[in-house]
């Protein structure tokens, strides 16, 4: 018997009561049977976090096949910042759908694919000439980026930094700093590809100038301003720990780029989309990148990235060296153009401002109660907690991993990140009730102090 036919499914969306309900263990019976047939048909290398069979899932919460509705500390990493199944997307997606659902847009261009070029022209940092090429992944975002500058500066070597993740494709893999799991057994990596060292003022100490001055020096005399297409950074990192650079070294970087005539790719696949109380995190800084990619939040769901950036930098490939049989598909576009609507005019940012208010309160209660949190960071929406040794400052990734599969045991998603596996974060959607994100915040608080 299917999981279809034993279990009844709930409507998703923000209609779901948003509470935490738990009826069975997790993983429960019918989600068990879900992972016996994934063990079956799905490669081992594919892993997953939470053990549960997700059905629906809305406003704060996802529900699983067994009934238990979990509190929602992830966003699918980050990607269903407006909510799941939100209203406006689920009714633009439906139109779409309706209408046609591929052409090509290298074929048969359509309105919707120039119409959210259009809005992230407007959207991103500076107020120069832009334009938007759209693609499928935020890796594959990436990827296109380094070809733009490495077509417009003639350059080949990109420099990218420690505690990077940038993607799994082999160039973006060549970017990414953390060998496991992402690299480890799958090279060799694309060439001409230097890592330079981050501002991480938990462990670095140093000022944002400092940092600065310390990262141009290695890639003065490592690679050379002459040979370097691009430097590529995420102004607030991902999975290498929610790590904010110190204040100045971002502007300092972005000057040295502009003076040596290097692309400066800022990595917002993850940051994007008013996910850290502003609309892109570059804002945070006040700096203005040549190149920007975003994926994730942008459609709400659905596959759909893209790279934004200088006209004259954009327009530097020759004609069919930019595309893909899928990017902009238009039903990616239409959900696009639905979320863009909500992040503009349903006070999404400062719902992320308020949401990172309370994360931030809350764990640093935390953390001056227990030792073991080192550090709270991050801005807006995006908040973490790095585990360490008391005393020494080591990584605990062994507590990190604790405290996270107590939490999704007792009903909470949460996410662990980090070069070192010693970093919680906290990504909720901005739908989410300050109620429930204080509950699950409970959970976590719970699991902390239970784990040995």
């Amino acid at each position: 018997m299917s999981l279809t036919d034993v279990t009844t499914v709930p409507v998703g969306g923000p209609s779901l009561a948003q509470e935490r309900r738990l009826v069975t263990a997790i993983p429960g019976p019918r989600s068990q049977e879900l992972l016996e047939r994934k063990a079956d048909a799905v490669p081992s290398g594919v892993g997953h976090t939470v053990p549960v069979h997700a059905v629906a899932a809305g406003g704060g919460v996802v529900v699983d096949a067994d009934g238990n509705s979990l509190i929602d500390l992830g966003s699918g990493i980050a990607v269903t910042t407006v909510g799941n199944a939100h209203p406006k997307v689920v009714e633009a997606v439906r139109a779409q759908v309706a209408q046609f659902t591929h052409t090509c847009f290298m074929i048969s261009p359509y309105e919707s694919y120039v119409a959210v070029a259009e809005s992230l022209n407007r959207l991103t940092p500076g107020d120069h000439a832009k334009k938007t090429a759209l693609f499928n992944s935020g890796a594959e975002a990436v990827e296109n980026a380094v070809k733009i500058a490495r077509k417009h500066t003639r350059r080949s070597a990109v420099v990218a930094f420690d505690h990077a993740y940038h993607g799994r494709t082999n160039l973006t893999m060549a970017l990414t700093a953390k060998a496991m799991p992402y690299k480890s057994g799958f090279g060799p990596f694309a060439a001409d590809v230097y890592r330079a060292p981050l501002s991480y003022p938990y462990r670095d100490g140093l000022t944002g100038p400092e940092a600065a001055r310390r990262t141009i020096s290695v890639i003065e005399k490592q690679v050379g301003a002459d040979n370097l297409a691009a430097v590529v950074i995420e102004p607030i990192q991902g999975e290498g720990g929610f790590i904010v650079p110190a204040e100045g070294f971002l502007e300092e970087l972005v000057r040295w780029c502009r003076e040596n005539g290097v692309v400066f790719i800022a990595d917002e696949v993850q940051t994007g989309f008013a996910r850290t109380g502003e609309m892109f995190a570059s804002d945070v800084f006040g700096i203005v990148p040549d190149l920007l990619t975003t994926a994730k939040g942008i459609a709400a769901g659905l596959p759909l990235a893209a790279v934004t950036g200088r006209a004259e930098i954009m327009d530097a490939s020759h004609a069919g060296g930019l595309g893909g049989t899928y990017g902009g598909n238009p039903i990616a576009c239409a959900a696009a153009l639905a979320a863009i609507d909500v992040f503009e005019n349903d006070g999404l940012i400062e719902r992320a401002r308020e949401v990172g208010a309370v994360l931030t309160r809350r764990l640093r209660a935390l953390q001056v109660a227990d030792p073991r949190i080192g550090d709270v960071r991050g801005r807006g929406a995006m908040i973490a907690a790095e585990f360490v040794v008391p005393g020494t400052g080591e990584p605990d990734a062994a507590l990190a991993a604790s405290v996270a599969r107590a939490s999704i045991a007792e009903g909470v998603i949460v996410l662990t990140c980090g070069t070192y596996g010693n970093v919680i974060r906290f990504l909720p959607p901005l739908s989410i009730g300050d109620d429930l994100l204080n509950e699950g915040l409970d959970v976590v608080a719970a699991a902390l102090n239970a784990a040995q």
